[in-house]
């Protein structure tokens, strides 16, 4: 019960990553509101799964990247639950496409999504905690994109490394108000948003041969990770990025 009586909120919940965490929260006994977009029987979902753990949950809807839906979500967590003790910011998407090829609205809605969505959920959230006066925990969903080059991502790995020096930039102006701010960097991780393109033979071989590990992530491959930097086992840890990756970035 690392987290008893917490109350946190994790974008993009509905599914994989999001999901996993939302569930690992609530398994060390916070409560959890469950933001989605696109998917409101997913989040339900979710949300059943959390009250049968015996915590409470409440499925919010929003863009991250609109800032009048950014408000009208975290005023809801907050009619329901009172504050915000912990903040994941996970809601992400990725779009394969060469930069030669890359569209202004490509580009725009990747970066809009991944990094935009984590300065307007974080910022709002985090003038909550200030005004609640108990500190908190902010955890952001970068990628070891943010260092590792890759064709046809090149929007992508723009916005997880803009991710990255938000989530530095946070730390050190937070800190004097007692809030920590951390990013996990996921490696390889199997999720709605890749599963169809990893199910070709020659993509996946070729992607473990850069993995010592010898496998894919899976979701709850990162909740330890998440659990440590939501809790106060990760007390003096702040502007740091943890990595899960199989050893992915060993190699650079």
């Amino acid at each position: 019960m690392l987290l008893k009586d917490k109350i946190a909120l994790v974008t993009g919940g509905s599914r994989s990553i999001g999901r996993a965490i939302a569930l690992g929260f609530a398994r060390e006994g916070a409560d959890v509101a469950v933001n989605y977009e696109q998917h409101p029987e997913a989040a339900k979902e979710v949300v059943q799964e959390i009250e049968r753990l015996g915590r409470r949950a409440v499925a919010v809807k929003a863009d991250v990247s609109d800032s009048a839906q950014v408000r009208a979500m975290v005023q809801q967590v907050l009619d329901t639950f009172g504050r915000i003790d912990v903040l994941m910011n996970n809601a992400g998407i990725v779009r394969r496409v060469p930069f030669l090829e890359l569209t202004e609205e490509v580009w725009d809605r990747v970066v809009d999504i991944d990094l935009k969505g984590v300065f307007l959920v974080s910022q709002l959230v985090a003038q909550h905690m200030v005004m609640q006066g108990r500190g908190g925990v902010i955890i952001n969903t970068s990628s070891v994109s943010s260092e590792m080059a890759q064709a046809n991502l090149t929007h992508y790995q723009a916005a997880k490394a803009g991710v990255y020096m938000l989530t530095r930039g946070m730390a050190l102006e937070l800190a004097g108000y007692g809030i920590r701010v951390n990013a996990i960097e996921p490696g390889l991780i199997e999720t709605d948003l890749n599963r169809v393109r990893l199910t070709d033979p020659a993509i996946r071989q070729d992607r473990l041969a850069s993995i010592p590990m010898g496998r894919l992530g899976s979701p709850d491959d990162l909740v330890g990770a998440a659990v440590y930097l939501a809790s106060d086992m990760s007390a003096y840890a702040t502007g740091s990025a943890v990595r899960v990756d199989g050893g992915q970035t060993i190699w650079i």
